[in-house]
C-alpha cells in the first residue's frame, strides 16, 4: 500500500496481533471507534503469521505486515539477534505510521506491540491496553510512555491503570441469550428445552478437557442433559448417541459464538482473558480449567468470577471423566443454582468497556 492520503477523519493504528486474544480486543475496539467516529480511519498491524492474517480483513479493516519481535524466554542464539530484529521492525513500523498518518497507536501486548510502542514514541501518542491479570513485557514497556493505560482487572502490575474490562464484540456485549435460545439450538440440533452444557478449549481445542468431558457422555445423557462440544479443528471426539436423550452434539469448531452462548446454560472452559471476560458479559455461569502453561496467568483471569460465585475452578491435571460426572452433571442440572451463579456472573463484567477505551483514544487524539 503506498501514498495513503491524508483524509478528514482521524487515523487509529491498533496493534495486537498474534493470539485471537490480542487481536479481538483490538477489531471491538475498531468497530466502537467507528460507531463513535464514522470518519475515522483504523488500521492494524500484524505479522505474516499470525491470526489476524485472517481475522482482521474479514472484519473489514486494512492490515499492515512488520517483522515479529518474539522476546526469547531464556538466553540463547536468537537473544543475540534481538536488537537487529527490533530496529528492522520499528523502522518498518514507523514507516506505517508516518503513511497513514497515525494519529495515535493502541496496542493489546504481544509480538507486535512492542515494535508499535518503540516506533511511535516521541512522535505519535500511544495508548496501551492489558487485558490479563499480569501484563506482558510489551505492555509494561509500552505504558512507561503511553498518553492513558486501561486493564482489564486490578493489580495487572501496570501502574496508575485505568480499570474498563475487555473491549469485546457488539454481537457479544448486546446479545440476549433467551430471544435467541430457540434459534440457537435449532441451529445446532440441540434438544430445545434440555438443560445445555457448552464446551470448548480455544480455537485449536483442548486434549485433556475433550477425553474428560466426552468421557462422562453417558452421565450427561442420564441427567437429561444436552451437550455443545467444540473439540478442535485437528481432534475429534466420538460419543455413542443415547436414545431419547439429550443430543452431545460435537462440532470442530463454532463460527457462531453468538449462538453457541445463547443455547447454553453453562460452560466449560480454558480461561483466557477474552474467553473470561465473554462468559462473564452474556452471564453464563463456568467451569473454569485454566491451561496449565506460562505464568499462571489464566487461574488469575478466572478469580474474579470464581470470587464472585459465578464459576468453578478446576485444575487440568483434576479434570477426569469422574470429577465432570460427580460436580458438572449435578451443576447444569440445578437450575436454582444456575440462575444464582448468572447473577453473579453479571456482577464482574464489562459490556462497555469497548466504547470506553475508545473515547479515551479519540480523547487522546484530541489533545
Amino acid at each position: 500500500m503506498t501514498g495513503v492520503p491524508q483524509q478528514a477523519g482521524p487515523c487509529v493504528v491498533v496493534a495486537g496481533g498474534g493470539t485471537a486474544g490480542h487481536i479481538e480486543p483490538a477489531l471491538a475496539l475498531a468497530d466502537a471507534v467507528k460507531r463513535l467516529r464514522p470518519d475515522a480511519r483504523v488500521v492494524a498491524l500484524g505479522t505474516e503469521r499470525g491470526l489476524e492474517n485472517k481475522l482482521v480483513p474479514a472484519r473489514g479493516y486494512p492490515l499492515e505486515l512488520i517483522p515479529p519481535v518474539p522476546m526469547p524466554r531464556k538466553p540463547s542464539p536468537d537473544l543475540l539477534k534481538l536488537p537487529l530484529r527490533v530496529r528492522e521492525s520499528v523502522k518498518r513500523t514507523r514507516e506505517v505510521l508516518e503513511r497513514h498518518h497515525a494519529d495515535v497507536v493502541v496496542g493489546f501486548g504481544g509480538y507486535v506491540s512492542l515494535p508499535a510502542y518503540l516506533a511511535a514514541r516521541g512522535r505519535v501518542p500511544i495508548v496501551v491496553h492489558e487485558a490479563n491479570a499480569k501484563a506482558g513485557l510489551a505492555n509494561k514497556v509500552g505504558a512507561k510512555f503511553a498518553e492513558r493505560v486501561a486493564a482489564a482487572v486490578p493489580d495487572s502490575g501496570l501502574t496508575d491503570a485505568e480499570i474498563i474490562g475487555i473491549p469485546l464484540r457488539h454481537s457479544i456485549t448486546s446479545l440476549d441469550r433467551a430471544a435467541l435460545r430457540a434459534q440457537a439450538r435449532a441451529h445446532f440440533g440441540l434438544d430445545p428445552n434440555a438443560p445445555t452444557l457448552l464446551v470448548f478449549g480455544g480455537s485449536q481445542g483442548a486434549r485433556s478437557i475433550n477425553n474428560a468431558v466426552s468421557g462422562a457422555a453417558q452421565a450427561f445423557a442420564q441427567a437429561g442433559i444436552g451437550v455443545l462440544h467444540a473439540h478442535g479443528p485437528k481432534n475429534s471426539v466420538a460419543v455413542q448417541a443415547v436414545p431419547g436423550a439429550p443430543a452431545y452434539v460435537p462440532v470442530p469448531y463454532l463460527e457462531r459464538m453468538d449462538l453457541a452462548y445463547a443455547a447454553a446454560d453453562a460452560v466449560l472452559c480454558r480461561s483466557g482473558a477474552m474467553t473470561v471476560a465473554e462468559v462473564s458479559a452474556v452471564g453464563l455461569p463456568a467451569v473454569f480449567v485454566p491451561l496449565p502453561h506460562g505464568n499462571g496467568e489464566q487461574a488469575l483471569n478466572a478469580g474474579p468470577v470464581v470470587g464472585a460465585g459465578g464459576g468453578v475452578l478446576v485444575p487440568d491435571e483434576q479434570l477426569t471423566p469422574e470429577w465432570v460426572a460427580r460436580n458438572v452433571v449435578p451443576l447444569v442440572a440445578d437450575r436454582a443454582r444456575l440462575a444464582a451463579m448468572t447473577t453473579a456472573t453479571l456482577s464482574t463484567g464489562h459490556r462497555e468497556a469497548d466504547e470506553v477505551l475508545a473515547r479515551i483514544v479519540l480523547d487522546v487524539i484530541k489533545k
